[in-house]
């Protein structure tokens, strides 16, 4: 997926036709559900840190350094990794059914794709600590209201204002919109917090707490942490 992702921003950079890039999730049910859990059971610290969060933090990077404006339209669940890729992003347009959430802490896990980073930029360090330490779950409205979304619309009207939106961009100055997202992008000085990220993402595969939260998830149970 990570391959896919930077290939397709690589392609809409060459691209001089193309002068807004949106993202949106297949369908009306979620933008991004995340990780695949079952996969994440069976990955050793090591490749957590590498084919995980670093390959996520590749992804991330070619976003946040793209020349042209990236839209995440957020059309239902954007969790975990997908709220992450949304954070990453210039704007964020939500439906009023979608819903945000850093849920990785249920599964003794923290965000490996840059929340640690980009939430406390948008929202805050109060807010960002309580969206990733308590794994709760943010409507559209709340996700506004507290920064992290631009704006919401009407899920009848999403993708007519989604596309209104873009086009806007897109007929903007290339070149002033290019600088002016770069120097703001400047000063968010985010490599060394996701390379610190990256490293207490493989860290915490050799713990108990996440080998029972994955178990739990998959068992459709409630899990006992023991801080281990």
């Amino acid at each position: 997926m990570h391959q896919l992702a930077c290939d397709a921003l690589d392609d809409a950079e060459k691209d001089s036709s193309i002068g807004c890039i949106v993202i949106t999730g297949a369908g009306s049910r979620a933008f991004s559900a995340g990780a695949d859990i079952a996969y994440l059971g069976k990955v050793s610290p090591k490749e957590a840190k590498k084919n995980v969060s670093e390959k996520g933090h590749e992804t991330i990077k070619k976003i946040l350094r793209h020349p042209k404006p990236v839209v995440a339209a957020v059309n239902g669940f954007a969790l975990g990794g997908g709220c992450e890729i949304a954070a990453a992003c210039d704007f964020r347009i939500a439906s009023d059914k979608a819903r945000f959430g850093q849920t990785e802490i249920n599964l003794g896990l923290i965000p490996g794709w840059g929340a640690t980073q980009l939430l406390q930029r948008l929202v805050g360090p109060a807010k960002a600590k309580e969206m990733i330490l308590t794994g709760a779950m943010l409507s559209a409205q709340e996700a506004q209201q507290i920064g992290l979304v631009n704006r919401v619309v009407e899920a009848e009207k999403f993708e007519q204002e989604v596309k209104a939106f873009a086009e806007s961009l897109a007929r903007g100055p290339g070149v002033a919109m290019t600088e002016a997202k770069r120097l703001v992008n400047m000063g968010l000085k985010l490599e060394e917090g996701l390379s610190a990220e990256a490293d207490a993402f493989g860290k915490l595969f050799a713990t108990e707490d996440l080998k029972e939260g994955l178990a739990a998830f998959l068992g459709k149970r409630k899990p006992s942490f023991k801080g281990r």
